[in-house]
């Protein structure tokens, strides 16, 4: 007589509950959380990690965490059909590192604590969170497609890496993925000079970090972007229709801009036909991130005023002043 043993379905991703190995308050603006679990050993992508993203669930109201046991690929829509309370919340951050280590596969996450407003449940958790506590990850499983990569420059491109305090952690990933012939440059802005960080990255690629102080969010890297590209020569269109920097018209700013070479969240027509002439700026690609308002008002400097192609630039609003992101 013969056996017949049946086991669970491998899903295309990672879904797993993972504990806190450490955590540290590397600086006034950031958590780094160490990340730990059996199940992250099958985590990786066919390339480098890059601007990775993948899922975080954080305890909900009471320090209920939802269920990953005998989960399918309907978990998602069942997860989200629970209250709060029983599901806890979900967030969207960038892998920082992952490192294969003798005592397993470690994730590390770098969380943004925010200076202003009540800090939201993703945030909240980080700095609270204590070795051994628990959360639930959605993550890239190795061998299988994902998503959450948007960093796609073209053999040979300049490249031009644009972020605030919540891209500082994918420029950091992406900078240290990159070939060593890569050039170009990179502006970060963050709120203090303790949130500067050490980063390795190619030769060619030059890094700065701009400290906001006082200013309004995104005027520095408005400022920082607009200098580096002033020697290409003259705006292309009105000059009128220059904004303050970081200070784009109310209703221009799209809460939920995410634009690629491949896809618009406002369904703007891409166009795909093969670029035709020379372009002062046909060399360069850029990737933009941070606070939707700042990337809005980069978005009309490089696209509208300069003229770059949209094939060119990667345009990603991580959050947006004064709204809750929802899970």
């Amino acid at each position: 007589m013969s056996t017949v043993t049946t086991s669970e379905p491998v899903l295309p991703m990672v879904l797993a509950e993972v504990e806190v190995v450490s955590a540290e308050r590397i600086s006034p603006s950031y958590v780094r959380l160490v990340l730990g679990g059996e199940a992250l050993a099958d985590v990786g992508v066919d390339g480098p990690l890059l601007d990775q993203r993948f899922k975080l669930v954080v305890p909900g109201p009471g320090g209920a965490l939802t269920s990953v046991d005998g989960a399918d690929q309907t978990w998602l829509a069942t997860w989200s059909a629970r209250p709060v309370e029983e599901r806890g919340h979900m967030r969207t951050y960038t892998v920082r590192r992952l490192d294969r280590t003798p005592a397993g596969t470690r994730v590390v996450v770098d969380i943004v604590v925010h200076e202003h407003g009540e800090p939201g449940p993703g945030a909240a958790w980080a700095v609270a969170a204590r070795p051994g506590a628990r959360a639930v990850v959605v993550m890239p499983r190795r061998g299988h497609p994902f998503g959450g990569i948007e960093m796609d420059p073209p053999a040979g491109a300049d490249l031009l890496l644009v972020g605030d305090e919540t891209a500082v952690p994918a420029i950091c990933s992406v900078l240290e993925c990159l070939p060593d012939d890569a050039r170009g440059a990179a502006y970060l802005e963050v709120p203090h000079a303790l949130d500067v960080q050490d980063v390795r990255r190619p030769a060619g690629v030059e890094v700065t970090w701009l400290v906001r102080g006082d200013r309004p969010h995104g005027q520095a890297v408005h400022e920082a972007v607009r200098g580096h590209l002033a020697a290409v020569g003259p705006r292309v269109g009105d000059p009128a229709a220059a904004q303050r920097p970081g200070e784009p018209d109310a209703g221009d700013v799209d809460p939920d801009l995410w634009e690629t070479p491949t896809w618009s969240s406002s369904g703007e027509p891409i166009d795909r036909t093969p670029q035709t002439g020379e372009h002062r700026l046909a060399g360069l690609y850029a990737w933009v991130a941070g606070e939707s308002a700042m990337v809005t008002g980069l978005r009309r400097h490089l696209v509208r005023e300069l003229g770059m192609d949209r094939r060119q630039v990667a345009f990603m609003g991580y959050w947006r002043r004064g709204v809750a992101m929802r899970s």
